[in-house]
Parts: C-alpha cells; structure tokens; sequence
C-alpha cells in the first residue's frame, strides 16, 4: 500500500512539477574536465511572418569545439530541448558542429564528448516567444516621424537587438516598445519602398567546464515587412 502511494506521488509529481528542460527551469553552467574551448550558438528564426507560436520557428545549432586551438572533429555534440536531442554533425566547410530542429523550445542543453575530454549538462533558459504588435506587419508607414514599434513578451530577455535594413543591427532595452528616429527607415521621395524591422533576443550562459571565454547562447528572432510612404521630399 505504502509502494502504492509512493509510485503514484511520484507520478504526480513528475507531470505537476516538470523537467529540467520546461520553460522557467533556469540555467545551468554544467560540468567538464576543463580541457576544451566550446562555443555555441541556438538561433530559432520565423518560418512565418510575425510568428507567434513556437511550431512557426526553426532553430538552428551551430558550436565550435576546440583543443589546444585545434578543432575537434570526431565525437559527441549534442543539444536537447523538449524537442528531443539533436545530434550535431561536423561541418568541414564552416569547422563548426551543426544540426536543426523544428520549433522554438525555449531551453537548450548542450553536452560534448570526445575521448576523455567533455562538456556536458550546458543548460540555457531562453527567451520567451515575442511578436510584434505594432506596426502591423504590411503596414504603411511614414520615414519623416518617428516609427513606434511595440512587441510582446513575457519576462525581458539579456540582451536584444532591432534592425531594420537601412541602419543594421542596434542593441536596446528589451522594454517592449523602441521608437525609431527618423532616417532609420529605407525612404524614397517618389515612391513606395519596402522595409523589414527584426527583433532578436537571447541569453547566455558560460560554461563551468570548459576553457575560458567558452559560452552557450539562445537566441529567437521575429521580423515583419513594412511599406514606407513616400517622403516627397
């Protein structure tokens, strides 16, 4: 009877309490034997305009592992997420290990293996989806005022960063909400010209055991398509 209870809180407990790879489980620096330099990258980027669910993503694992400044090319790589676990493959072109996955699952653990050197148990807790809520993707808008752009998230991300095509990349506060100043905007005085605001977020984590300036990093994107009025200026 007592076993009984046990196994069944148990249960519970599991499909109440979550794994460590759930949303809001936070980050982990993992182990390692200290002997390899890892660098890794997790970019989930929208296969649909504006996405707001995490199935309309693609995400992307790029890492570099290296000992003694020299690539390490046979072995374990691996991310997992709720996902599953991905199997990383040695590109010789890029001297990167790379591999794919469908969705945007928030939290991402990485883990390598070659002989007896490892990295394992990486774990790095995301941010949340975000998409625009202003402007409205397709939306005209005009280059001579500033553009207000607003998006939604839940808890702000590390770092962010917005570009649009005519200034590149720019860091800001993840606030929710940046307003463009005036000339950062593709313009023409005669016609119509298309333009692309982008929003990255992402977090990191260094590794606990591996090489110094060692680092995992998560990072999603959303971006929208805008028509810029004519300044007739």
């Amino acid at each position: 009877m007592r076993t009984h209870f046990l196994r069944t809180a148990l249960a519970v407990c599991l499909a109440a309490c979550g794994g460590d790879l759930d949303p809001g489980s936070g980050n982990d620096p993992g182990t390692g034997t200290s002997t390899l330099f890892v660098d890794g990258d997790v970019e989930a980027t929208p296969t649909v305009t504006n996405a707001s669910r995490s199935p309309d993503f693609s995400t992307h694992f790029s890492v570099t592992v290296r000992k003694n400044d020299v690539a390490v090319t046979a072995g374990d790589v691996t991310v997992s997420s709720n996902g599953g676990t991905v199997a990383l493959v040695y590109d010789t072109a890029e001297n990167r290990w790379r591999g794919q996955q469908n969705g945007y699952h928030e939290v991402y653990e990485l883990s390598v293996s070659s002989g007896d050197d490892s990295v394992s148990g990486v774990r790095v807790d995301g941010p949340a989806l975000h998409h625009f809520t202003a402007p409205l993707p397709g939306a005209a808008v005009s280059a001579t005022v500033p553009l207000e752009v607003r998006w939604e998230r839940d808890e702000a991300a590390a770092t962010a960063q917005f570009e649009t095509q005519e200034i590149g990349e720019l860091a800001i506060a993840d606030t929710g909400s940046y307003s463009v100043p005036v000339g950062a905007l593709k313009s023409n005085t005669g016609e119509a010209t298309e333009e692309r605001l982008r929003l990255d977020r992402s977090e990191r984590v260094t590794p606990a055991g591996a090489l110094a300036d060692s680092s995992m990093r998560v990072r999603i994107r959303n971006e929208i398509d805008l028509l810029v009025e004519p300044t007739g200026l």
